[in-house]
């Protein structure tokens, strides 16, 4: 009996280190993510198994071409992912299937071919200036995304965090860095 409760505490122990090890890092560093839906093809396929970091955003602010997970802003129930277009402070306008970015006065027609094919375009005709605390997100296949040109600006607040490497499939490991514009 006493070889019983000797195995059954050493168990109970086991499992509360591992407890006190896995719960702060899933909740405060680390969190997975499961990719829904083609809103991101080319770059993430309906499937892949995602980390996502959510320390980095506590000691900087999100990039441009930053991929983020966020509470989807109309039900902070669900979790969406896109790329980061438009920072705090700039004007985004869409038109002729281009991105140009306003930054005072500024602009730059974006270029995305370090991440999308030379087929995409980014359909819409639309302006959007974002206040401070505020990011313009889209997915990757402009055609069939839910983003900011359909719910707006998304706020600083909504952000959970930025994709830092694709787990599965295992083939397509890979640590995910900003493309530089």
């Amino acid at each position: 009996m006493k070889n019983i409760l000797s195995f059954i505490w050493e168990i109970t122990k086991i499992v509360i280190i591992a407890l006190l090890i896995v719960i702060p890092i899933r909740y405060f560093i680390f969190q997975p993510f499961l990719v829904r839906g083609q809103s991101m093809m080319p770059t993430f396929e309906n499937g892949d198994y995602l980390i996502v970091d959510q320390l980095s955003y506590r000691f900087r602010e999100p990039q441009r071409g930053e991929v983020v997970v966020f509470k989807y802003p109309q039900n902070p129930s669900q979790r969406y992912i896109k790329r980061i277009i438009g920072l705090p402070g700039e004007t985004i306008e869409i038109e002729d299937g281009k991105i140009i970015i306003y930054q005072e006065e500024e602009r730059q027609v974006l270029n995305e071919s370090d991440y999308l094919p030379p087929d995409i375009s980014t359909p819409g005709d639309i302006q959007v200036s974002l206040a401070e605390n505020e990011y313009f997100v889209l997915g990757d296949n402009r055609a069939v995304s839910a983003d900011s040109r359909k719910f707006g600006p998304l706020p600083r607040e909504n952000i959970i965090g930025r994709v830092f490497l694709r787990a599965w499939p295992f083939t397509a490991l890979a640590k995910f860095e900003p493309p530089r514009y």
